[in-house]
């Protein structure tokens, strides 16, 4: 993908809960942005900041989340389903022994913020996310993207005094089965469609359909689907995945476990919530990719 050639990065300090985004956003891009420019940043480092965070060690499970952990996430991803939609094999031996205790907890969250097909996905259920969180935090998906791609998008215009493009992009996945774009994923852009969570999944990797991550919200110009898909997917392979794609990753990495990573550990790491499409550089790929 040409994209992936005229994304750059940007490098940040790791964002907590309470931060300005807005201001750290505009300090990210200090002397970079110009008229034209499309600045895609990531959902999780958005909701991170706004406290969209739930400590799951203070949440007790019910029933229905206990044996779905016991159950749904041991046996039927652990040896059916995860094997169906061809996880990594490391995969799926952490989901055979996936942990009661916190994961019964983390589907109890699931529970409350999900619907029920979403709460059956092996991760990221409805957009929960907790991979490059501390301790047993996860992070809950924005309550409206497009309303904070807006506000971003008009902070920049006042503050650099620039025509700009703003994205929100998640990296749970859209699959595409020719112009029908459908996703697990909640709230997506306009032109994607969200649907039976679980199935939609399932479905998609089965079937080997071609999957990017997924566009929340444009602000500035309107992108056509295919472009917005395309932008994110290249989005998520420039930032890559901070401290690990999941939880388990994230542990390896510091050498803990899965609920000891700390606030310091990941402020160590380098992270890049931010990426600019520059137009000078988008317009011979705009011309030779897409016509335009």
């Amino acid at each position: 993908m040409n994209l992936i050639r005229v994304a750059e990065a940007v490098e940040t300090a790791y964002w907590t809960p309470g931060d300005d985004y807005l201001k750290l956003i505009a300090k990210a891009l200090e002397g970079k942005v110009q008229n034209g420019d499309i600045i895609a940043v990531s959902e999780k480092a958005l909701a991170t900041a706004k406290g969209r965070i739930v400590d799951e060690r203070e949440v007790k499970p019910g029933f229905m989340a206990k044996l779905l952990a016991r159950i749904w996430m041991r046996k039927v991803w652990g040896y059916f389903l995860g094997s169906l939609c061809r996880l990594k094999a490391e995969n799926l031996r952490h989901l055979r022994s996936y942990p009661l205790k916190e994961g019964s907890a983390h589907k109890q969250v699931a529970l409350r913020h999900a619907a029920f097909l979403q709460v059956l996905l092996w991760g990221s259920e409805g957009g929960i996310d907790g991979s490059n969180l501390p301790y047993s935090y996860v992070s809950l998906p924005l309550e409206n993207p497009q309303e904070t791609a807006e506000e971003i998008h008009r902070f920049l215009a006042e503050r650099f005094d620039a025509k700009v493009t703003v994205m929100i992009v998640d990296t749970d996945k859209t699959y595409s089965l020719g112009g029908f774009h459908f996703t697990h994923r909640s709230k997506p852009l306009k032109g994607i469609y969200s649907f039976l969570g679980v199935v939609a999944y399932v479905a998609g990797r089965t079937l080997g359909l071609k999957r990017r991550s997924t566009p929340l919200a444009v602000a500035g110009i309107n992108l056509d689907v295919e472009l917005a898909l395309d932008l994110a997917e290249a989005t998520h392979r420039r930032r890559g995945s901070g401290a690990g794609a999941t939880v388990w990753d994230m542990a390896e990495k510091f050498g803990v476990n899965v609920t000891d990573v700390t606030w310091s550990m990941l402020q160590s790491i380098k992270h890049k919530p931010i990426v600019i499409f520059k137009r000078n550089r988008l317009v011979s790929v705009l011309k030779d990719e897409y016509g335009r």
